[in-house]
């Protein structure tokens, strides 16, 4: 950067003792008032300087701002407060900073450099390029620009201009991949394919046994409908470089859309049996084949594949979770499982598989102790996921833990905040279930009515909030309503059949309700331990107390019976 050195000099010399032997030369009262100011000056700029190098900006800027009261026009002080307020993003202003530091030191490069930046963070790329050109047609020195000139050039949407650029940057810094992709993303726009292919050629020359840069021009290729031409510059590779399988999987591509397939399945399972293929590569390729319409070829070769991927990467997680879906897709979901657990278990940062193994294992009906183990990975490795939190909400709950369903469900609507609004409605109906697991009956109710004023036939909470309601003896008619409205919907759900039935039961109509709990009993192949003694609770209160004792007997040991069934059994009567 070029800077008055008289600007910094003066103070220095002011201060300096005057040797015997010097002569000194008398100044005028004007002239030690112009040196005291531009050293005030100097003092304020070292000073802003200074701070600036400790990247204290406001300080910085108020002692430039400072020096510039005393010196307006001098460049280096201009330029400094240009410069601060670029890094601030106040474009406008800094342009007016710049443009006295360039008029008063106009071949100043890092002037004219802030005013480029300058332009092109105002959005004229146009103007920037300008600037640059100007700056390299000054001397050899400042073409490591010319990078810089291509990006303002392709931003501006000059595209002759930058692909200039590009040449003269591969001839200032040498043949470089991003240089000869960008002239190739020209050329094809111009519809210069020839010149496309001929710079993919060139970049092959010079890296010979390079097989990306091959498969660069084969995808170009392929994309303009020349695949012969490009399966003869995969063929002409693997002659040099044999041991190239990501070309084979090109090969592959290449061959089938010709409609070889024996020599595609051959160059794929070659390049599958190549231990030097990435697995995540080869996972991909996998994955393309397994959208395909299934037939006896395809599924032979992919027995082929699986084995080749089984022995080569038996512990890479991409592998691991194809081959988990392949059985998924088979609809061999607990197979599938045991792969996707494996691919958690060596990568837990992935939120498909994960949520894949939870679904899978909420529908398998899994132990809820072994799914939360998922869910806790899945919230840990994934907080913000409203979908994972809901999952071990709804573990939690299943296992009774209801203060931590509670919390994991209110993390899950607060993650979601209204945005899935479906899924919002499963969480809301869950934690109402999980309100009322821990005594919150209030809250839980109100959880359930949330959910039905926007989706008044939500089976899952009519059922849970008539039961409950049913249970707490409170608005009894509003339960039966809702109880009513699901058998006739469903006449032959016998858990919607036992939740009515002891609806009517708690209303005292005991004879209509012994008629649905009749009815859901024969539906259950195995009658759970609740349906059993409600049956015997309805017949004791239709004074058939002997029938009544032979169902508390059957309901002992069952799930989810009173605490009073001991006591009922045992003094032969029904205690609430």
């Amino acid at each position: 950067m070029k800077i008055n050195l008289k600007f910094i000099l003066v103070f220095t010399f002011t201060l300096m003792v005057v040797l015997p032997g010097f002569a000194q030369v008398k100044l005028s009262k004007k002239e030690k008032k112009e040196q005291l100011r531009e050293a005030r000056a100097s003092r304020l700029f070292i000073d802003g300087q200074r701070f600036l190098m400790l990247e204290d900006f406001d300080r910085a800027y108020f002692y430039f701002q400072k020096a510039k009261e005393i010196s307006p026009d001098e460049a280096a002080i201009n330029f400094k407060i240009a410069e601060i307020l670029l890094r601030a993003n106040r474009v406008g202003e800094a342009m007016e900073y710049g443009l006295k530091a360039v008029e008063a030191d106009p071949d100043n490069k890092y002037y004219n450099l802030v005013m480029a930046e300058a332009y092109s963070k105002q959005g004229n790329p146009k103007k920037a390029a300008e600037i640059l050109e100007n700056l390299m047609s000054n001397t050899e020195e400042n073409q490591n620009y010319i990078l810089d000139l291509a990006s303002l050039y392709l931003t501006s949407g000059d595209f002759d201009n930058a692909l200039d650029a590009l040449t003269r940057a591969e001839e200032y810094y040498g043949m470089a991949e991003q240089l000869t992709i960008q002239k190739q993303r020209i050329l094809l726009r111009r519809n210069d394919l020839s010149s496309a292919i001929q710079e993919g050629e060139k970049l092959i020359e010079a890296h010979p046994g390079n097989s990306q840069y091959v498969l660069n021009l084969v995808e170009i290729l392929f994309n303009n409908g020349r695949i012969d031409q490009a399966i003869k510059l995969v063929e002409s590779s693997l002659d040099s470089y044999p041991n190239q399988p990501d070309l084979q999987l090109a090969a592959y591509a290449l061959y089938k859309e010709k409609g070889n397939i024996d020599t595609a399945e051959r160059l794929m399972v070659a390049a599958f049996s190549n231990p030097d293929l990435e697995g995540r590569v080869k996972a991909e390729a996998f994955s393309d084949l397994l959208q395909e319409m299934k037939t006896a070829r395809r599924d032979s070769l992919m027995t082929v594949l699986v084995k080749e991927l089984e022995e080569h990467h038996p512990n890479d997680p991409d592998v691991l979770t194809i081959l988990g879906d392949r059985l998924y897709f088979n609809n061999q979901k607990k197979e599938a499982l045991t792969y996707y657990k494996k691919a958690i278990t060596v990568s837990p940062s992935n939120a498909q598989v994960l949520q894949g193994i939870i679904t899978i294992m909420f529908e398998l009906g899994e132990d809820y102790a072994d799914i939360e183990k998922y869910t806790i990975t899945a919230v840990d490795e994934f907080p913000e996921k409203s979908e994972f939190w809901f999952f071990d909400g709804t573990a939690k709950l299943a296992q009774k833990k209801g203060e931590e369903a509670v919390a994991s469900l209110l993390s899950a609507i607060e993650n979601n905040a209204g945005k899935n609004k479906p899924l919002n409605l499963l969480i809301m109906a869950s934690l109402g279930d999980a309100y009322h697991q821990v005594g919150k009956k209030e809250e839980a109710f109100r959880a359930y009515d949330e959910v039905l004023a926007a989706k008044p036939d939500d089976e899952h909470v009519l059922n849970n909030y008539a039961y409950f309601l049913s249970l707490a003896k409170k608005d009894l008619d509003k339960a039966k309503g809702m109880s009513e409205q699901l058998v006739k919907k469903f006449p032959n759900n016998s858990t919607y059949l036992d939740t009515h039935a002891w609806v009517l039961f708690q209303l005292k109509d005991y004879e209509n309700a012994r008629l649905f709990m009749e009815r859901a009993l024969e539906l259950e192949e195995k009658p759970s331990g609740v349906m059993l003694e409600h049956y015997g609770d309805i017949l004791y209160h239709l004074g058939n107390r002997k029938e009544a004792l032979s169902y508390w007997k059957k309901a002992e040991g069952g799930e989810e019976t009173s605490a009073f069934l001991i006591k009922k059994i045992k003094e032969q009567r029904y205690y609430d």
